[in-house]
């Protein structure tokens, strides 16, 4: 039987508050380690963990098989379901860093023969293991709607692996700082989730419960391996064409950028596809659903994202100074790529919801065609520098990527826009009053970059005026997302 609507209503904003405070609190202990660790550790040392978290990325995929996204979108799942996927996903993450052990020779070949990369992909694949074990205990709160010791755990694992770090990084320990993080962060966020999940498996494997979930996880995993070598075919090129500390330049652009798009991503879509999944059997409902989340989506991301991009070369100079100049650019490209990718993200979830997963590997597949198409364009550049540009080569490799994100996400919009009972003209007009008024917003505050010298209070006024701006733009075109989103809060506070 579905949820009353009201109900679901509040139950998504209560998901939405804790994946947002999640989210919030994961940036800024991961901002205040990260600007640490940038001014400490030599730039080097970043493109050597860079280069192992490549596969450390697809060795995570294989463990999970898209199983979880399975398990969030069938309505009823068994404990026997649960235990299946647990004992499928340890069994994997032991067999692919065994593995990855005897392949570390080889990852550092593929990298100009940079042997420091064995020792620290060694230790660092350790962390797929220790991912694994929390999957199913993520996913069973997720199901349910209850992540506020999701928040909690990742709270707790990245407070103590970010003492950790620092302390380590001040200590002279140098790319093995940012190594012992990531173990330190998996082992206190999943041991916390066991010790308050308030559930054990069962000792049974069943493979009539595990090919229930492959019709849907297979698609997913499909998917999400085209997500993932679209993300990191440009870090493996990068750092075979142009060598590790361009790879150091473009994984500082890459992690500061990805932090907040997938804190956003994750929020959105955390929070919607429970609700979706919940209004799959009412289409009226669900297109209805659809309209009302593009427009969060949007009154969130455009101007974001769009501030971001303003504000980028204040921001970095009064987090790392000059070190990290280089990557300004680089991490520009990157967030106007992301602007795509979490709407793509959003689509997807519409379209996963309603049980197509196989639709959204069409669309990765389309997305990483394009990408391929531009890579071979610009395989010859990709290495270039000037004595003013270090990363030359690299800007004209993230235009492929924007362009290939940018077909993916018109594709994307068609497909989800049909499945869901509306049409593609629809969803742009969700979306077109926020991406305008975004646009407005950012070229007026980008203009302070001609009077303001100081770079704090640049970043300081460039931040406030941009928000109240928007926030004033909206309230005069009467935007029901913000009214929404203001009552919202209110009803928080005053509890």
């Amino acid at each position: 039987m579905s949820v009353p609507q009201a109900e679901m209503k509040m139950r998504v904003a209560r998901t939405v508050k804790w994946n947002a405070i999640d989210k919030i609190t994961s940036m800024a202990l991961y901002t205040i380690t990260g600007i640490v660790l940038a001014r400490v550790v030599p730039k080097d040392d970043f493109g050597l963990v860079s280069a192992v978290l490549v596969f450390q990325a697809f060795a995570t995929l294989f463990v999970d098989s898209g199983f979880s996204s399975a398990l969030l979108q069938k309505k009823r799942v068994s404990r026997l379901d649960y235990s299946t996927v647990l004992w499928f996903n340890m069994a994997m993450s032991f067999i692919i860093y065994l593995l990855l052990f005897f392949c570390a020779p080889l990852i550092a070949e593929w990298y100009q023969g940079d042997q420091r990369i064995i020792p620290l992909g060694r230790a660092m694949f350790v962390v797929f293991i220790l991912n694994a074990a929390g999957i199913v205990q993520t996913n069973r709160l997720m199901k349910r709607m209850e992540v506020k010791m999701i928040a909690v755990a990742n709270a707790a694992g990245l407070f103590v692996s970010s003492v950790a770090a620092i302390w380590m990084a001040l200590d002279g320990w140098g790319a093995w700082s940012l190594v012992w993080q990531a173990i330190i962060n998996a082992g206190v966020k999943t041991l916390l989730l066991w010790l308050t999940g308030g559930w054990l498996p069962v000792m049974r494997f069943s493979l009539r419960s595990l090919k229930s979930f492959f019709k849907v996880g297979s698609g997913m995993m499909g998917g999400a391996f085209l997500n993932i070598l679209f993300r990191n075919i440009y870090s493996l090129i990068i750092g075979n064409r142009a060598g590790v500390l361009p790879l150091s330049y473009y994984g500082q652009a890459d992690k500061w950028s990805t932090m907040g798009i997938s804190s956003l991503s994750a929020v959105l879509t955390q929070s919607f596809l429970p609700a979706l999944a919940d209004y799959q059997d009412s289409p009226e409902r669900f297109a209805s659903s659809t309209a009302k989340m593009n427009r969060f989506t949007s009154y969130l991301v455009f101007p974001c994202i769009g501030l971001l991009i303003v504000v980028s070369r204040p921001l970095f100079h009064v987090l790392f100074d000059t070190k990290w100049d280089a990557a300004i650019i680089l991490f520009q490209l990157l967030l106007l790529r992301g602007i795509f990718t979490v709407l793509s993200a959003v689509y997807n979830n519409y379209i996963l919801a309603l049980g197509h997963s196989r639709w959204i590997v069409g669309t990765e597949l389309i997305r990483d065609i394009a990408a391929l198409v531009a890579i071979a364009l610009t395989w010859s550049y990709i290495a270039l520098e000037t004595p003013k540009d270090p990363v030359y080569g690299i800007v004209i490799l993230l235009w492929g990527q924007i362009a290939a994100s940018f077909l993916t996400w018109g594709i994307t919009m068609v497909i989800a826009a049909r499945l869901s009972g509306r049409t593609w003209w629809q969803f742009i007009t969700d979306s077109l009053p926020y991406a305008v008024s975004s646009i407005a917003v950012v070229t007026a505050v980008g203009a302070f970059s001609f009077v303001i010298e100081g770079q704090l209070a640049l970043l300081v006024l460039q931040s406030l005026c941009g928000a109240l701006l928007y926030i004033g733009i909206n309230m005069v075109l009467g935007s029901v997302v913000q009214r929404d989103v203001a009552s919202f809060l209110l009803s928080r506070f005053r509890r």
